[in-house]
């Protein structure tokens, strides 16, 4: 697991390795901002059909196989750029890396986990999101640090540092087994398709999609503008400054997502869109007093929105769909995630023609501010929904364990039938009535739990299923 996760860490850190250094492409290619937000963009939009795409048929084709080539395309980008001389030369590159990073996602996590051992699924699951997060304001952070303190080939030198990364990301990649299915095994062609089931529509738009919206809006607009903003509005020259900024924005976040209060996800994300709402004021009215202190506050308070949001909207993603219908509703996420990225960050470079970057900022808030108002008027009534999803979720799972748990005796119960049939020994009659005593007491503690659940239909019929079924067993 720790080798894959050196894997996800280096090709985080090369798809957002760019945004430090848009202030120097700025001056010397001669770009606006407006230029510069597309430049950020396009990534995006090219990431998410081939997401939509390596993810339905990445395990047809191979996970390993699908990796490396993302791997290598994402060695091929940065070499891009490292020979770069023209404009179009950086969108070339850009596309490469959304292509690359594209396909990598859509079978990292599959992968990741048959390299992992059934216990520690889950770990692993929060591990990877974790260092995801972590990679994509560490790539930053290298690039600033290198070109402000190295002063030798700034636009060349992080890259070949870079590349070095992607190699060793390679290396590790190809000592991992492949733990591939065989050829009779593997899954028919997957259509691909993205909904939203009607029962969940409402609350997935309002409550998921908007929140997860918003966030990539925000944090968009910090990967493509900030490095300017802090140049040009907070008058600082320290090119490092825009690197640290964004991994305290995605550290932090992720950092956050271990931090227990508040429990209820409710609760957690209306405290998180708040927190990511308050944080891009404090960000805007740093502008206005050229602030750089500030500017380290923002920062924060949005990286612990961020980190609220996504974490607590993926979960309802996930949770909220039956298993069925969760890749369509995952897909469905990632579409309202990247489209954050891709329209709200262009629509700031647009207003940058006509107004200040401080100003279109300003507006940008305004708008964000309009749905955070919303999703927290909204959460009063997806909070009455949740409850009662959860409760029904808890006696589900209760009836289950339950029908498990007298499956499990019945079998135990048969095998010392047979015992007693063959041996006929005292110590194995009281083996059975001690087997008998126990499963008797832990009908008694299922059924106990029973009684104390609020939908008194759906415990009645638990109690009546429990008489009929085990009454006249034990």
């Amino acid at each position: 697991m720790k080798r894959m996760l050196w894997v996800v860490l280096m090709m985080s850190c090369g798809a957002t390795f760019i945004s430090s250094l848009f202030p120097l492409y700025g001056e010397h290619y001669r770009l606006s901002s407006l230029e510069i937000t597309i430049l950020f963009a396009v990534y995006a939009a090219i990431l998410l059909p081939t997401l939509l795409v390596v993810g339905a048929r990445g395990s047809a084709w191979g996970l390993k196989r699908v990796l490396r080539f993302s791997i290598w395309i994402s060695i091929a980008s940065t070499l891009l750029f490292i020979g770069s001389f023209n404009v179009w030369m950086l969108y070339a590159a850009r596309i490469l890396e959304g292509i690359a990073y594209g396909a990598f996602t859509g079978t990292a996590s599959a992968f990741l986990l048959k390299q992992t051992s059934h216990d520690k699924v889950s770990t692993a699951i929060k591990l990877s999101g974790v260092t995801v997060t972590i990679g994509f304001g560490l790539g930053p952070a290298i690039a600033g640090l290198v070109v402000q303190y190295l002063h030798f080939e700034p636009l060349r030198l992080p890259y070949w540092i870079l590349l070095v990364m992607l190699l060793s990301s390679l290396v590790f990649l190809e000592i991992l087994p492949k733990h591939e299915d065989s050829q009779t095994q593997k899954p028919a062609k997957t259509k691909i398709s993205l909904g939203v089931p009607v029962n969940i529509r409402s609350h997935f738009w309002s409550f998921i999609g908007l929140p997860i919206f918003t966030v990539f809006t925000l944090n968009g607009i910090v990967f493509s503008l900030i490095p300017s903003f802090a140049k040009n509005v907070i008058y600082t020259a320290n090119l490092s400054i825009s690197g640290l900024l964004i991994l305290l924005l995605l550290g932090g976040g992720a950092l956050m997502q271990f931090f227990p209060w508040p429990r209820n996800p409710v609760t957690r994300m209306c405290l998180g869109i708040l927190f990511l709402a308050i944080g891009s004021w404090v960000i805007v009215y740093s502008g206005q007093t050229a602030s750089l202190n500030l500017l380290w506050i923002g920062i924060f308070i949005q990286a612990i929105g961020g980190g609220w949001t996504f974490q607590v909207s993926l979960r309802l993603a996930s949770q909220l769909p039956k298993p069925e219908e969760r890749p369509r509703v995952i897909s469905a996420f990632y579409l309202c995630a990247y489209a954050g990225f891709i329209v709200p960050p262009v629509s700031v470079g647009v207003l940058t023609q006509f107004f200040s970057l401080n100003f279109s900022l300003v507006l940008l808030n305004l708008f964000a501010a309009l749905i955070v108002i919303y999703v927290l008027i909204y959460s009063v009534r997806f909070n009455r929904y949740y409850s009662k999803y959860s409760k029904v979720a808890s006696t589900e799972k209760s009836m289950q364990d339950f029908i498990n748990c007298h499956n499990k005796m019945e079998v135990m119960l048969e095998i010392l039938r047979e015992n007693v049939k063959i041996h006929c020994s005292e110590s194995i009659q009281a083996q059975i009535a001690n087997e008998n005593f126990q499963a008797a007491n832990q009908i008694l503690q299922l059924l106990n739990e029973f009684t104390k659940i609020e939908f008194n239909s759906n415990a009645e019929k638990i109690m009546e299923f429990a008489k009929e079924n085990f009454g006249k067993k034990y």
